[in-house]
């Protein structure tokens, strides 16, 4: 091979490399804005809440008229699970929105409203009705919670999930309600999340139950996974709390507190986490999430 020959070929060589490099320098640039911004984002989320549902994706109608955004066929996924309550009510166990029923004292009835949403996280409905019962049994007041000591305490609400914190929380809640409300029990969000192991959706559920104030939709496990496979969502949802606001920028208000103990029954029949039973559900050729959509043929002959 001749000198002018192998100059050419090293300089084709030596240009090729030039343009690799700055090629990979400007995705490896982009990369790292990419990453920055996405640290910025994760900030902001933790700031306040409400900046996750403003900044993910716009949704329109798909008519792209400006009517305020709505799921397809949620009127008719409504009426058949409130069809579907109906017919397996047998199995339904009994929920905290029956607490206090036979309790004539009003701050009382309260209380007891309020420790049963406290006692039901990550516990099943049977185990909280039954230490609820028991704490009954035993003239459960503000009074009783702060002379009880906390491991008689503990004992009488287990095997509640997490029984011994919740043993504290009561015992410092009552506290508060002492100190700050009268033995009565507070009447606004912020001012129930403020007390030991009440969060967000136990304190919407307190507003409904206890004080008949319709304030937002309390949302739990189950809400937040059938508002999923329902396509009740306008944009993603990763948390409770924002699956709260996505769902009350669109469901009529009169409805925020029937959503979650009607969801909750047809999660707890029907709409399982596992193996869910589409092929009796009402809602099973209109439901996105549906296993068990009758075919074409069926359809037409039904």
């Amino acid at each position: 091979m001749s000198k002018t020959n192998k100059r050419k070929k090293e300089s084709v060589k030596n240009e090729k490399e030039h343009i690799v490099q700055a090629v990979m320098s400007k995705y490896f640039e982009k990369k790292k804005e990419e990453k920055i911004g996405a640290i910025d984002n994760d900030d902001s989320d933790h700031k306040e809440t409400t900046h996750v549902v403003k900044k993910r994706r716009k949704v329109t109608n798909d008519d792209r008229n400006d009517r305020k955004w709505e799921p397809p066929h949620w009127k008719e996924h409504w009426e058949n699970i409130l069809a579907m309550r109906i017919r397996n009510k047998h199995l339904e166990p009994r929920g905290c929105d029956t607490i206090g029923d036979t309790i004539a004292d009003d701050k009382i009835r309260r209380l007891h409203v309020l420790v049963s949403l406290m006692l039901s996280s990550q516990t099943k409905d049977t185990m909280t009705i039954a230490a609820m019962d028991r704490l009954l049994e035993h003239g459960f007041t503000v009074q009783y919670a702060l002379d009880i000591d906390i491991d008689e305490l503990g004992k009488i609400i287990y095997p509640v999930g997490f029984w011994r914190r919740k043993a504290q929380y009561i015992k410092d809640t009552c506290q508060i309600l002492r100190d700050k409300y009268n033995d009565d029990i507070p009447n606004t969000i912020e001012s129930l999340c403020a007390l030991p192991g009440v969060g967000p959706k136990m304190a919407y559920l307190t507003m409904d139950f206890a004080w008949k104030s319709n304030q937002g939709i309390g949302v739990d496990v189950h809400v937040h996974r059938i508002s999923h496979r329902l396509g009740w969502l306008p944009y993603d949802t990763k948390t409770p709390e924002q699956t709260r606001l996505a769902l009350e920028s669109w469901i009529p208000r009169d409805l925020w507190n029937q959503i979650n103990h009607n969801i909750v029954r047809f999660g707890q029949t029907q709409c399982f986490p596992v193996k869910p039973r589409c092929s009796t559900c009402l809602n099973r050729n209109i439901c996105p999430a549906s296993t068990s959509k009758d075919t074409v043929k069926n359809l037409k002959q039904k």
